[in-house]
């Protein structure tokens, strides 16, 4: 259970701007705007315990169907 990932990938035309990924815990961004609003996202707490939420809701809840 411990190699499940959750990434959440915003894009913008066709472009990867900023991504989640667990495996990491924070945003990571791709272009000038995805860094700044990765170092946002990453900046509040909540919004990193949200993402972790996620994982634990919908990761860890679809591994028996999956």
């Amino acid at each position: 259970l411990k190699d499940i990932q959750y990434v959440l990938s915003m894009y913008y035309n066709k472009l990867e701007v900023a991504r989640f990924d667990s495996n990491v815990d924070k945003y990571v961004g791709y272009t000038e705007f995805g860094v700044k609003q990765a170092e946002y996202f990453n900046n509040n707490p909540s919004e990193i315990a949200r993402r972790r939420a996620q994982r634990e809701t919908y990761c860890q809840h679809n591994i028996d169907i999956w």
